[in-house]
Parts: structure tokens; C-alpha cells; sequence
């Protein structure tokens, strides 16, 4: 990989560009009591019986056996204690010139029983959110990131129409009380991702393996998210809402039919077939980008010739650009990378994934893409769901024995691009 500066990166973003990281409130937060914490607990034995099987492939299995086969692992606990210490974050955010955070509400912490509301709770997030903007970083909202309210679950979650109507009930209330007023607001994320493994791979609570169920997901999610638009517009009419939405960026490496075929139909299917649901109740396509997809014929050609990176998955951050430039193309809308990161305990990666990023999308740019801003995942290492702590996508390393909260070199070198990037605007 080639060495990067920030004096390569002359990029032409105007001042108003969102230069952010994200966070999300079960994986940094620590102590909460939602769906998630009730399976960690019920299957972290079993995740860490079977850790060698789904990880020993991996060339970082040496450095991370000895906490991938650890039950604790796979328990949120403290997580980064972010709910503690969220003003020494913010502090720290602003060390690295970011001027946006991608960040959200627990639903289970506001509305811990059903129709019970916890005003302490939202009185956290009111302070929170005000915090942010005091310390000059604008608040990218995200009102529900996967976890929900053990009620919520116990009635069916997502599967049945009728429990949007719950959701619907929460986001009022948030938005009647919350008394922060927020440029940007995300409804729901990664809709397909949810869908896919906790309805159809079984990989996630509640672990079905059905694609109806699956489908009816993302139909009741799609309902959910129509309805908080005109909610949150009728509150905040300002707000520009949407959703966070995980794309693939798929291509083909030759030049015959079936596999322009095959790339046609792999690209609305994951990516274009959810934003065709509520397309017109988006102000802005949020994007969340991590992978690239080669097809040849009517095969997946994914081989092992990118870097990989610590989770084993292919490294293509060249193909950002692109995808948000096609989407861009086929929507008219305004595009807002909500999440871009990579796995990399070692520190070894982030900055040429960064750059390569941001290079795709300064040329997406000059080709006519409107591109809003950039928020990198993670602000700090998190717990990342079913593989737990040892995946470190933070910009921010945290030690979770001494909760030491320390700026990477990366991120370092990504403050410099920002600071580059505005005194160039």
C-alpha cells in the first residue's frame, strides 16, 4: 500500500462538509437492558465454544484467541462506557477537528416498559445531544440502531405490522420532548442487514431462518420509516430525514451478458430493492459502505486478491466513490456516508482505507455526485454484536480493563486531512 499524507489529500469539499465518526448506543454506551443483552448472555458459552470454527481462518486468530474464546467477550457489560463519559469523548472527537457525530437514542432505556416513559433517561439525551452541538459538533441522529425494548420483542418485534405502531409511539415521544432541534435524523439502520441475519441467517436474536419472515421485516420497516418521516418533519420541519442503508458496491470484471445480467439484478436486490420502498420519503440517501461484490456469470468471484482485513473481509475502499456516485445517479439524492470502516486492531489499514475513501469520493464529486459528508466507523472501538470486543474499528482505542480512551495514530493523521481539507475550502 502507498504511503499517504495529509498534503495528498487537497480535496475540494466545501466548509459545510460533515467531517464525523459514529457511534452507536448498545455497542459504546455500556449497562443497557434491551433484546441484545438478554441473548448475549443466554449464547456468550456457546459463541465462545465455537469461536475457533468461525474465526481460526482468520491471520489475526493468534493475537485474538485468547479474547475471541472468552465468554465474556461476547457480554456488552460497560461496553466503552460511553453513557458515562460521553463529554470526554465529544472532547476527544474535537482533537481529531471532527465537526459531526453520528450517534442515537436507546429505545429500551427511554420506553424500558411498554406506554412507560423514562424522562431521566431522555433528560440523558437531551444533555447529550446539546453537549455536541455546544462543542460545535452537529448531531447526526439515529432513532433506532437494532436493539429494542425487551417488551417490544417479547410482542414480536419487527415481523407483525401492528408493532410499527409502537415504534411510531416512541419516536413521538422523542420528538415531542427531546427540545433539541437536529439538521439530520435517521430513521432506522442497515434495514437489510437487520432483516438478513436475525430473520434469515440466524446469526443474530431472534434467530430465525425463514426468508418470509425476513421479507415481512423489511416490509414493516419500510411502514415504520414512512411513518416517523411525517412524524419527525411535522415536529421538526427543517430536519432532513432517511435512512442508513448498507450497499454493496457490485461489478463484474468481464464483458459478457450474463454477468451484466447477474450485476443488474445483484444491485437492486441488495441495495436498490429497500430505497425503492421509501424512496420518496428520504431527504438524503444515508450510506453505509464496507464491501465490494465481483460477479462472473452467476457466481459471486470474490477471491482473495485485496487485503483483508481483520474480520476475513475484502478491502475495496477505492469502490465508495462509485457507489455513491451510481446511487446518486439513480436517486437524485443528495448521498451522506453514514458509515465507511475497517477491522484493524493493528492500526495498519485505517489511514490507506481512509484515504482511498475519500479520494473515490472527491472524483464521485467532480463526476456530478452531491456528497454531504463523511462519517467514518467508529468514533471509539465498540462491541461489535454476535463476534463481541475483539473486532477494533475505532478511531479512538479503548483499553476495556482501564476504560483509557486513546487517539490512534490513524485518526491523528485523519485530523490533519480534515484541518487540510478546510483550510483549502
Amino acid at each position: 500500500m502507498s504511503k499517504t499524507t495529509s498534503s495528498d489529500s487537497q480535496l475540494p469539499f466545501s466548509k459545510k462538509f460533515l467531517w464525523g465518526a459514529s457511534v452507536s448506543t448498545h455497542q459504546v454506551e455500556g449497562n443497557n437492558h434491551n433484546q441484545w443483552t438478554v441473548w448475549e448472555l443466554e449464547n456468550a458459552a456457546q459463541l465462545a465454544r465455537s469461536a475457533k470454527d468461525r474465526y481460526g481462518e482468520l491471520e489475526v486468530w493468534g493475537e485474538i484467541k485468547g479474547e475471541a474464546t472468552r465468554p465474556g467477550n461476547y457480554v456488552s457489560g460497560k461496553a466503552a462506557e460511553h453513557y458515562r463519559r460521553y463529554r470526554d469523548d465529544f472532547k476527544l472527537a474535537k482533537q481529531l477537528n471532527l465537526n459531526a457525530i453520528r450517534s442515537g437514542i436507546e429505545w429500551s432505556r427511554v420506553e424500558p416498559k411498554e406506554g412507560q416513559f423514562n424522562e431521566r433517561a431522555l433528560e440523558h439525551y437531551r444533555q447529550y445531544f446539546t453537549e455536541m452541538k455546544q462543542q460545535g459538533i452537529e448531531p447526526v441522529l439515529t432513532l433506532w440502531h437494532w436493539t429494542m425494548p425487551e417488551w417490544f420483542a417479547d410482542k414480536g418485534g419487527f415481523l407483525k405490522r401492528a408493532n410499527t405502531k409502537y415504534f411510531t409511539r416512541y419516536v413521538q415521544y422523542v420528538m415531542e420532548n427531546i427540545g433539541v432541534n437536529f439538521t439530520y435524523v435517521i430513521t432506522i439502520n442497515e434495514p437489510t442487514i437487520y432483516s438478513a441475519f436475525s430473520y434469515y441467517y440466524k446469526r443474530w436474536p431472534p434467530q430465525h431462518a425463514s426468508l418470509i419472515d425476513s421479507y415481512f421485516v423489511l416490509k414493516n420497516l419500510a411502514r415504520a420509516h414512512k411513518t416517523a418521516y411525517k412524524l419527525i418533519k411535522s415536529h421538526q420541519p427543517k430536519a432532513r430525514v432517511g435512512l442508513a442503508h448498507n450497499c454493496a458496491y457490485v461489478y463484474t470484471d468481464d464483458d459478457s451478458w450474463i454477468s451484466s445480467l447477474s450485476v443488474r439484478i445483484a444491485h437492486y436486490i441488495g441495495n436498490k430493492w429497500f430505497i425503492n420502498q421509501v424512496k420518496k420519503q428520504q431527504d438524503f440517501l444515508g450510506l453505509n459502505y464496507y464491501l465490494g461484490h465481483r460477479i462472473k456469470g452467476v457466481r459471486s468471484a470474490n477471491t482473495n486478491d485485496k487485503p483483508l482485513n481483520d474480520l476475513g473481509w475484502r478491502m475495496e475502499p477505492e469502490l465508495l466513490g462509485k457507489l455513491a456516485e451510481q446511487l446518486h445517479s439513480e436517486y437524485g439524492l443528495p448521498i451522506l456516508v453514514t458509515e465507511t470502516g475497517v477491522a484493524d486492531k493493528n492500526d495498519t489499514h485505517r489511514k490507506w482505507w481512509i484515504q482511498n475513501n475519500l479520494s473515490s469520493l472527491t472524483l464521485a464529486q467532480k463526476r456530478g455526485a452531491q456528497i454531504l459528508g463523511y462519517i467514518h466507523w467508529s468514533l471509539l472501538d465498540n462491541f461489535e454484536w454476535a463476534e463481541g470486543f475483539w473486532p477494533r474499528f475505532g478511531l479512538i482505542e479503548v483499553d476495556y480493563k482501564t476504560q483509557r480512551h486513546t487517539i490512534r495514530s490513524s485518526a491523528k493523521w485523519y485530523a490533519d486531512v480534515i484541518k487540510h481539507s478546510r483550510d483549502h475550502a
